[in-house]
């Protein structure tokens, strides 16, 4: 996940444009003639002072010039990227449904590495372009198929555990990336430095076991009977004398294997599919769009970078806390984060605009930005606990691809701000109040097995698993 946020930020700082000013702006003059008219007021470099850096590399396969009327580019650039998530989302989850979780895990991380290379070393904005489509589409699909595959190494008592660790490490790695950015005012260098941890991790991951549950799934009953030994073995356990019983809903060879409108066809996870979808997209909505509107972050732009990972972190204690409570659980704590970070955006309604510090709109907005990824946190786990495994990445891709909407949506609604100053937290608070009282309608994953198959979710046991033993 650090090496996820890494890519995910790189835009932040690769396309920083620095203050600057041209010379006779008022002349007319040719492309050819920018890089001598042009004075950056800062020093560092990005995609938008590269044709002061490297004119006489680049004049070979054209010129970038991001200012003045290419400005959009560097937008566009970060557009393709979340446009590459969403389709990543969308096609990773099946595929490792049917293929397993490693090998579409290894494959993805694998172009993840190289298309990353390509960017840092793209010799023309065209190619800088499309190569972060091309790295949005597999680190989305790639983070994705990691995340679940983690959850899926460890049982059911740690999923809360390990999936706030998980998205935890997400926000660390932003700050990560900040002070590399700090260190390295090259963008060349420090794109090729941020993506270099991906080589480690692609190394090491070839250590790592197929997952399970998938194993199990599928019918693989001794493969994953070895994984299990494995893992208990590294664990420092003795030698278990492990036998698992056939998986109920293992295919036959000439059933075909469960897709993604299996989603729509069975009625249970049709609407836990449509409800859980609205969820995802408000959180990607209000997470966004909070940090549009909680006021422009001014002084140094490598501290603001930290500071916008580093605000998240209280969220995940929070969550770990509640989630696990009998009397709280999943679903009424994602409901209660969405609930107060709705209320949050809508008592800026009722504050004066000499309010002091702490009851200032700017830090509402950051308490509810806080809610929100707690939010947001929660309901990767709990989506991950609602969908069986034979269709758990299919479910986590499609309420991805719907988080996507939200964030393309989100940088909009501050231009809602001319029919007047609140009404873009209005818009927010409404979200969040209407996703979290949704909620409400999922069923408790909290003291419950996993369902394997889709049967499973039909069968009692499965539906209820308190006060017995296991």
């Amino acid at each position: 996940k650090v090496y996820v946020a890494c890519q995910s930020m790189l835009i932040v700082l690769v396309g920083a444009a620095p203050e600057y000013h041209i010379d006779q702006e008022e002349s007319p003059f040719s492309r050819a003639e920018l890089a001598k008219r042009i004075r950056f007021a800062n020093n560092f470099t990005s995609i938008v002072t590269e044709a002061m850096c490297l004119a006489c590399f680049l004049s070979l396969f054209g010129q970038w010039y991001l200012v003045e009327g290419e400005a959009y580019k560097v937008g566009l650039a970060s557009s393709l990227f979340f446009a590459g998530l969403l389709i990543g989302n969308i096609t990773f989850g099946p595929l490792s449904d049917k293929l397993g979780r490693k090998p579409v895990y290894i494959s993805g991380l694998f172009f993840d590495v190289i298309f990353g290379y390509v960017t840092a070393l793209a010799p023309n904005y065209d190619v800088f372009a499309v190569s972060r489509f091309f790295v949005g589409i597999v680190n989305g699909g790639m983070a994705l198929v990691s995340f679940v595959l983690t959850q899926e190494y460890v049982g059911k008592s740690f999923w809360s555990f390990t999936g706030s660790l998980t998205n935890l490490t997400f926000a660390v790695g932003i700050a990560v990336y900040a002070l590399l950015g700090y260190c390295v005012r090259e963008w060349r260098y420090l794109a090729l430095l941020s993506n270099t941890p991906g080589v480690i991790f692609f190394l090491l991951s070839f250590m790592l076991p197929e997952s399970p549950r998938w194993l199990y799934s599928q019918g693989k009953t001794a493969e994953a009977e070895h994984v299990l030994q494995y893992i208990a073995l590294s664990n420092g356990k003795e030698q278990l004398n492990l036998k698992l019983k056939p998986c109920a809903g293992t295919l036959r060879k000439d059933e075909p294997a469960p897709g993604i409108l299996n989603l729509v066809k069975h009625p249970v996870l049709r609407w836990r599919t449509v409800i859980l979808m609205y969820i995802w997209y408000v959180c990607s909505f209000v997470y966004y769009g909070l940090t549009l509107n909680a006021g422009e972050l001014r002084g140094n732009l490598y501290l603001n970078v930290a500071l916008y990972g580093l605000v998240e972190i209280p969220a995940f204690p929070l969550c770990m806390v509640f989630i696990e409570k009998s009397w709280c659980g999943r679903r009424r704590t994602m409901a209660s984060f969405l609930v107060f970070a709705g209320f949050a955006c809508m008592f800026t309604l009722f504050l004066p605009t000499n309010a002091g510090l702490f009851f200032s709109p700017t830090l509402l907005a950051l308490c509810g930005k806080m809610m929100v990824s707690a939010a947001f946190n929660i309901v990767y786990i709990y989506t991950s606990e609602l969908y069986p495994t034979v269709l758990r990445n299919a479910g986590l891709g499609v309420c991805s691809m719907s988080c996507r909407f939200g964030g393309i949506l989100a940088p909009f609604v501050p231009s809602m701000k001319s029919l007047g100053p609140f009404v873009p937290f209005v818009v927010f608070g409404i979200s969040g109040l209407s996703a979290g009282f949704l909620t409400l309608l999922l069923p408790e994953t909290l003291n419950k097995p996993i369902a394997e198959s889709i049967e499973d979710l039909h069968i009692p046991k499965y539906q209820v698993l308190k006060n017995k033993k296991a």
